[in-house]
């Protein structure tokens, strides 16, 4: 990932939140060559925050006593993802 430091990225910002929208690119915006912050597509913001909400829901039905048909249903759903669908069951 191209690493971009903030007063480069100031004079090129227009540049940069075209890349990151069009083209699927991301920055690390770095201060003194430390990383401090990522410019990324709106599409990955939303994927990172799907993600979130996903890891915390299930870390909530883990702590739920008597849920345990839940919290095995989230997990097969994981290995089901995992491996790409295969194995799905259809119900008619």
């Amino acid at each position: 990932m191209p690493r971009v430091s903030i007063a480069s990225a100031k004079s090129h910002f227009s540049e940069l939140i075209a890349k990151a929208s069009y083209a699927q690119e991301r920055f690390i915006i770095t201060r003194r060559n430390k990383p401090v912050a990522a410019l990324v597509s709106l599409e990955d913001l939303q994927a990172i925050e799907q993600h979130e909400e996903r890891k915390g829901l299930a870390s909530v039905v883990k702590k739920w006593e008597g849920f345990e048909e839940v919290s095995e249903s989230l997990e097969n759903l994981s290995q089901l993802r995992q491996s790409g669908g295969a194995g799905r069951t259809y119900w008619c």
